[in-house]
């Protein structure tokens, strides 16, 4: 453990700017290049001047994707890296497209359909980062939504292709992602909401544009209620009824997640390990809170006192927003160093009723600050604060805003290709992790209640490294739900014996791990080789070792595959 008196390292002085060089080139041409070929990408990424069209959905789409990594590649080979950051920038992007090129020529990118990140998902979820404040904003989103019926016509028929070459997303997901169009296109849907809602800064749209954008809605909502009649009556018959990807994607999918290679086998154990520890600081953390009557006396106090019980979506967006400031306020210049446009976040509630909680980074420019999204099911209008404090760390500060907006604020080190569009899961995800268990360790979680629920979070995250390996690469089920093969019933069971959690949001999180191989063990695994790193590093430069100048240091690396990130800070 860090001594958190050793926290108060002085601020580093600004950093001059860095001569570009011919790596930076060759990284700032993929960056354009990207960018111009992906429309719903320039949006995330803040880039305007492609937000009215949408995505080559097609299977030439893809290839287009693919050409323009092998040209990257090639041009890489043909530079010379001049200094460290070049170094990295080098090894991140032959990395990175690398496992692109493996996963297309595999043909696992055409095949994408599941219940999160898909470009179901995507066609819509692009909406929610466009600006509503004027009449032309509108007209813009208007005119985007007139792509969505050519987008999804062409991934359907990229899914059927795929279909053709045998490669067809399990039936569940095919099941649930049909059931998706239909509620995004019901009365009181995500559509028939995002019309009914539309205003310029609280004023009524002019007739032109609101004939418009009613055209372009009806057009969407019949788009996404003919994807969900296509892959019902196209896939369903030819999809898998194992929910399993198999051990050879499984690998793949784990490199691009992580950015890693990590032993299968002793991760499967290593995360049962983990779960039964987590258990057992639950159970010592119970013991403080509702002596004598276990986690799950304890959860149910917790969930009916007063004290952390929040009513309504205002209510849970304004607490958000103030423990999300207050953070920043109590953190800059102590614990971390915060650049001055970083230390605005803004938290909002998501247009969305899936469940879950989300970040979206800032523009180039920071005109459109970093962003926590919390989409609320419907139906929920309470929220414990004492499940959700350890979230709004994960999502804000010190994890993915702190994470992300710092390193898109390093225009006078790193390209925009590193900066703005390199996103590692097992580091992002990893490091929010490793922000919520810091938190803990510096005594902003000394509650018993606020700490149970960080340990409830990660029980959730264990439990799911767990399922999501033992299920797509056949591991044997541990006992507690009867061992041999891992069924959908025994996922189930294994997922509400360790995750404090409703029904429908529960649900939605199992077959999330089912139809995205790789990516919810990420968390986990990441924040384990976070933590190993840190260790690493205090062990090499003993006492000399400061936790804010390792943050500093990892975090100016920027979002890379964890293998390069090791490279980068301790040369091996």
């Amino acid at each position: 453990m860090t001594d958190p008196s050793r926290q108060h390292a002085p601020q580093h002085p600004a950093t001059p700017a860095r001569p570009r060089t011919a790596v930076d080139a060759v990284a700032e041409a993929h960056f354009d290049a990207v960018v111009a070929a992906s429309p719903i990408e320039a949006t995330y990424l803040g880039v305007p001047g492609r937000d009215r069209e949408l995505d080559d959905l097609s299977p030439e789409g893809y290839a287009h994707h693919a050409e323009i990594a092998r040209a990257t590649l090639a041009r890489l080979d043909a530079v010379e890296a001049v200094d460290d950051v070049d170094q990295v920038t080098v090894a991140a992007m032959r990395e990175r497209l690398g496992l692109a090129l493996e996963t297309h020529e595999a043909g696992y990118d055409r095949m994408a359909l599941n219940v999160i990140a898909s470009p179901l998902q995507g066609c819509r979820d692009v909406f929610d980062l466009m600006p509503t404040a004027t009449e032309d904003d509108w007209a813009t989103i208007a005119a985007r939504l007139g792509e969505v019926p050519r987008a999804l016509e062409q991934y359907a028929a990229t899914l059927r292709e795929s279909a053709d070459r045998g490669l067809v997303t399990p039936r569940r997901q095919v099941e649930s992602c049909a059931r998706q169009c239909r509620d995004l296109t019901a009365d009181d849907g995500f559509f028939a909401g995002f019309l009914a809602g539309a205003s310029a800064a609280g004023r009524p749209l002019g007739d032109a544009v609101s004939a418009d954008l009613r055209r372009a809605v009806d057009g969407a909502a019949a788009a996404y209620r003919r994807l969900g009649e296509e892959i019902t009556t196209s896939l369903l018959d030819r999809a898998p009824t194992s929910d399993a990807a198999g051990r050879e994607r499984y690998q793949l999918a784990s490199r691009t997640f992580l950015g890693a290679t990590v032993d299968l086998e002793e991760t499967y154990a290593w995360g049962q390990e983990e779960l039964a520890r987590i258990r057992a600081d639950m159970e010592r953390t119970a013991e403080r809170i509702l002596p004598g009557g276990g986690v799950a006396a304890a959860t149910e106090h917790l969930d009916h006192d007063e004290d952390y019980l929040l009513r309504g979506t205002d209510a849970l967006r304004d607490w958000m927003q103030e423990r999300a400031d207050e953070v920043i306020a109590d953190m800059a210049g102590r614990h971390f160093d915060i650049p001055e446009p970083v230390r605005t976040i803004e938290c909002r509630i998501a247009p969305t009723q899936t469940g879950g909680i989300y970040y979206t980074g800032p523009s180039d420019d920071f005109s459109r600050p970093g962003r926590m999204w919390w989409s609320v099911p419907k139906g929920v209008t309470e929220f414990s604060t004492w499940k959700e404090l350890t979230t709004v760390y994960h999502e804000g500060v010190p994890g993915h805003h702190l994470q992300v907006a710092q390193t898109i604020h390093r225009r006078e080190t790193l390209n925009r290709w590193r900066r703005m569009m390199c996103w590692v899961s097992g580091h992002g995800e990893g490091w929010a992790l490793y922000a919520e268990r810091l938190m803990a360790e510096l005594g902003y979680l000394d509650d018993p209640g606020m700490y149970l629920g960080m340990l409830d979070a990660q029980s959730l995250r264990a439990a799911r490294v767990v399922i999501d390996i033992g299920v797509h690469c056949g591991f044997a089920a541990p006992a507690e739900v009867g061992g041999g093969d891992w069924t959908y019933d025994k996922a189930w069971a294994f997922l509400r014996a360790h995750a404090n959690n409703d029904e429908g949001t529960l649900r939605f999180e199992l077959d999330r791990y089912l139809g995205w191989p790789g990516q919810a063990p990420s968390y986990k695994i990441g924040e384990r080789l976070w933590m190993q790193l840190r260790e690493e590093t205090a062990a090499r430069e003993g006492g000399d070792f400061s936790l804010q100048a390792f943050h500093r240091r990892a975090l100016d690396v920027g979002s890379v595959g964890l293998d390069v990130l090791r490279e980068a800070l301790l040369g091996r």
